[in-house]
């Protein structure tokens, strides 16, 4: 029996999706920890286990489905947010120590990865061991992001808006790296991914966070619900864009 892919093709609105998704953990983080007052701690619980649920139907699911994928996706964001805020505030160990903590268990994670596989491809990915590499892979580079969004806004001191600008000019160079270089694309993937994060979660903060100090004040809950909107409507784009393309493989 042939195995079916499991993964999203990486793409424009694959990009698209992953910020606006990145955005939406973002938001709803600091929506659980902090405007609801449930801590950290709680907010890692009720979030790992969102991310659980999640990934036990992607990894049982047979082949991708777009939804399911994508709320795998908004789970390792979410928690990668509680992950980061956890280490920094709860455990006081710094966003600077945070982020070299977390490269390295990406890096670690890559490297079993490879040696196992002899490659780091990220599409297409069928066998189980190798989606799963796949998942705490992201799950450490959404963790990874959100760390280094707030090592900007809070250690180096730029404005949320800044942020966004310094992170999505490093997401500018990959691109032009990717399309004028040879540059292994694989490693030009996993850094779009790891900056794609702080891209949406500097965002996020741009979203939420008072006036004072350079954000909207709209709220983490207002926030989170215009994120929920644009993604449920680039979740239907992408499984419509899928059924087309499977209805004219067939």
């Amino acid at each position: 029996m042939e195995h079916l892919n499991k993964v999203a093709k990486i793409s424009l609105i694959f990009w698209l999706m992953k910020i606006v998704a990145t955005t939406l953990g973002e938001t709803l983080g600091d929506f659980f920890s902090m405007t609801l007052k449930l801590g950290y701690g709680a907010g890692i619980g009720i979030t790992l286990l969102f991310f659980i649920g999640v990934l036990i139907a992607q990894l049982a699911a047979k082949k991708y489905e777009p939804v399911i994928y994508w709320l795998v996706i908004i789970g390792t964001t979410t928690l990668g947010t509680e992950i980061s805020d956890f280490i920094d505030r709860s455990l006081h160990l710094g966003y600077t120590f945070g982020s070299l903590l977390l490269v390295s268990g990406l890096l670690i994670t890559l490297y079993f990865w490879f040696r196992k596989y002899k490659s780091l491809e990220v599409y297409p990915i069928s066998e189980r061991s190798k989606e799963i590499y796949y998942w705490i892979a992201i799950l450490f580079s959404n963790s990874l992001g959100t760390a280094f969004g707030d090592f900007l806004s809070d250690d180096v001191g730029l404005s949320y808006l800044n942020g966004a600008l310094v992170t999505g000019a490093i997401i500018l160079i990959v691109v032009l790296l990717h399309y004028m270089t040879k540059i292994n694309h694989i490693v030009l993937f996993w850094i779009a991914f790891v900056f794609t994060r702080p891209f949406g979660a500097t965002f996020g903060d741009f979203l939420t966070k008072p006036l004072s100090k350079g954000g909207l004040d709209l709220g983490t809950l207002q926030s989170s619900l215009v994120s929920v909107m644009v993604m449920t409507i680039l979740i239907y784009i992408a499984h419509f864009q899928h059924k087309r393309s499977h209805t004219e493989q067939n």
